[in-house]
């Protein structure tokens, strides 16, 4: 699936992000190529979540009484997804680890040492390990902006734009979840820092 590049906006976020360069003589994948690319690992993460979010949504339509298993469910489920991250960060990782700085649900902005190639395909591992998402997906690379340093000795590192090009439906769901919790964290933060300085 290839989302509307204007539809979800972006959240800056620390994270892990793997490239590994496409073949352009080979077509992008489909979305039945793409699961088969998935390791054990993955695949079961995305089942897990996937299962998870139909428990709960089916559990929402019970009468308040449900409350607390709701929230023992959601304490379950969150001890489950952590092992598997786990799981997933003890994989041999394939592909090139770069420093992601900011995500959302039509793509990723990650900072690089050098210049990528624009509109290169590039498959994609993401791990945002503070939000329990890990997904594979192919990218294109769009920008490669230089970042400017105070020092001019310094090396110059590159903010690079990678929009998704080939990604499951679940997963840009994840991510905008994702996005939403990142926004919400930093909303409540900033409030705090508010109300502590009028203090």
């Amino acid at each position: 699936m290839i989302p509307d590049s204007n539809s979800y906006f972006s959240v800056p976020h620390h994270f892990n992000v793997y490239l590994t360069s496409w073949d352009p003589k080979q077509t992008l994948p489909s979305d039945d190529e793409l699961r088969d690319m998935q390791s054990v690992g993955l695949k079961l993460l995305t089942e897990v979540k996937s299962l998870e979010a139909n428990c709960l949504l089916q559990l929402r339509n019970l009468d308040n009484d449900a409350k607390a298993v709701v929230d023992f469910l959601k304490l379950q489920s969150r001890k489950v997804d952590l092992v598997l991250q786990h799981v997933l960060e003890k994989e041999v990782q394939d592909g090139e680890l770069f420093a992601g700085d900011q995500f959302g649900g039509s793509g990723v902005s990650i900072i690089s040492s050098r210049p990528l190639i624009i509109n290169e395909h590039v498959k994609t591992h993401i791990y945002l390990h503070t939000e329990l998402v890990a997904l594979l997906c192919i990218c294109q690379i769009r920008t490669c902006t230089p970042l400017a340093t105070d020092d001019a000795l310094e090396t110059p590192f590159w903010r690079c734009e990678l929009e998704f090009s080939q990604i499951l439906d679940d997963d840009i769901e994840q991510l905008v979840k994702a996005s939403l919790n990142v926004q919400q964290k930093m909303l409540k933060k900033r409030k705090q820092t508010i109300d502590k300085q009028r203090s």
